[in-house]
């Protein structure tokens, strides 16, 4: 049994998504309210994290400075240098407790994340690898039903099952033969059967050969038939319920990639035309503000810690202009782009709340303490160049004086 990733998805997600659209008879909105049952729910152990990623910017350059004091003063004393260290992590804490709250709740958001790269927001895709033999060493393989792996498919509003994908034959074939790809429940429950209850939805299994086309064949019923010895691929759609469905100013939900394949059109006389009705602005748009909420959420984390590291400044400016771009040539679903930014605006709002929080008392004696010491050291330096000043400028008095008692002798 799935106790990990797929049973939070769908023992959880999916009971929560169904509850929504019931009310609120849009996937989109179901998204949104999703995120944010699930956004709220974690913001204790966000809030955790949070916090501690604000002490430890806090009290970094301090600890850091005490560390290369200690390593240096007990270099010859390993045993009483590990003490040392060990009263300082006390003294200011393990800067690696504030992983575990992250670390509890990624299999959540990664739950999150599966869901919603899925059916009813996607088209779900089967994948089936033909092994094509020659019929003299077909005769030395076992027939063995080859089946995939389930996947939850809606097959309706708020109606869901299990459909796993099934060639009875197994995908060990010989040259010749005529492949039917029948899908169903993991009881035995005929997918067409499914379909039947509910008519008004439209969720005809849509076939692509995706490696070794030269092998195999597609027939309009949806049966392969196999040409020549190799291997081959073939995927098998079965459409998302909601992924040609729009909200707000996305065009669809399961749209996924800012461009079609037909960016460039051509020609009659052989010259290439831009073809901007290939670009989707609207993904485009979407990746633009995740950007943005990410850039504008690690700012606002990072604000009130001090002189900011140059190379930190560097990374909070470029890291969300990278990952934005990664998401131009590594599509994702309008939907997956939807939880994203609203996951981000409420992480910016969380962040804002949480700044505005006065530091803990030991945080807040800690950083002080080591601000008199800095004020301390700046003023002990600053007295020696004056008493040196004040030497130079009395030695000519003091000859002047030794002259004035020659001269009256």
């Amino acid at each position: 049994m799935d106790f990990g990733i797929g049973f939070l998805s769908n023992n959880v997600m999916l009971p929560i998504l169904d509850t929504f659209h019931s009310v609120f008879p849009s996937y989109g909105l179901a998204i949104v309210a999703l995120t944010l049952v699930i956004r709220i729910a974690l913001y204790p152990v966000n809030a955790g994290a949070l916090r501690n990623m604000r002490k430890t910017r806090a009290t970094q350059p301090i600890m850091q400075k005490r560390m290369k004091q200690l390593q240096e003063r007990y270099k010859n004393d390993p045993a009483k240098q590990q003490a040392e260290m060990s009263a300082l992590y006390k003294e200011f804490g393990n800067p690696l407790a504030g992983c575990l709250p992250l670390v509890i709740q990624m299999p959540v958001l990664f739950a999150l994340f599966a869901t919603l790269r899925g059916s009813p927001f996607t088209n779900v895709p089967y994948s089936f690898n033909l092994d094509i033999l020659p019929q003299e060493k077909l005769e030395q393989v076992v027939p063995q039903t080859f089946t995939t792996k389930p996947q939850n498919i809606y097959v309706a509003d708020e109606v869901h099952a299990k459909i796993e994908g099934i060639l009875p034959s197994g995908n060990k074939v010989g040259v010749g033969e005529r492949l039917k790809v029948d899908f169903q429940t993991p009881d035995g429950k005929s997918f067409a059967d499914l379909q039947a209850q509910y008519p008004d939805s439209n969720l005809q299994p849509r076939y692509k050969i995706t490696s070794g086309a030269e092998r195999v064949k597609l027939n309009e019923d949806g049966s392969i038939d196999t040409l020549q010895p190799g291997s081959a691929v073939v995927q098998v759609q079965i459409p998302g319920l909601a992924a040609d469905k729009g909200f707000l100013f996305i065009d669809a939900l399961g749209q996924s990639g800012p461009f079609e394949d037909n960016l460039w059109l051509t020609n009659p006389d052989g010259t290439e035309t831009f073809n901007f009705k290939a670009i989707h602005f609207d993904i485009v748009a979407m990746i633009l503000a995740y950007g943005a909420s990410l850039y504008f959420s690690q700012k606002i984390s990072g604000q009130g810690m001090g002189n900011a590291n140059p190379q930190q400044e560097m990374i909070t400016k470029f890291t969300p202009l990278m990952v934005a771009g990664i998401f131009f040539f590594a599509p994702l679903p309008a939907g997956v782009l939807l939880y994203m930014i609203i996951a981000n605006l409420f992480q910016l709002g969380q962040s804002f709340m949480i700044n505005r929080e006065p530091l803990p008392e030991g945080v807040q004696k800690i950083v002080a303490d080591a601000a008199i010491d800095v004020k301390a050291t700046a003023a002990s330096t600053d007295e020696l160049p004056f008493e040196r000043k004040k030497k130079k400028k009395d030695v000519p008095a003091a000859n002047q004086q030794k002259k004035k008692k020659k001269k009256n002798a």
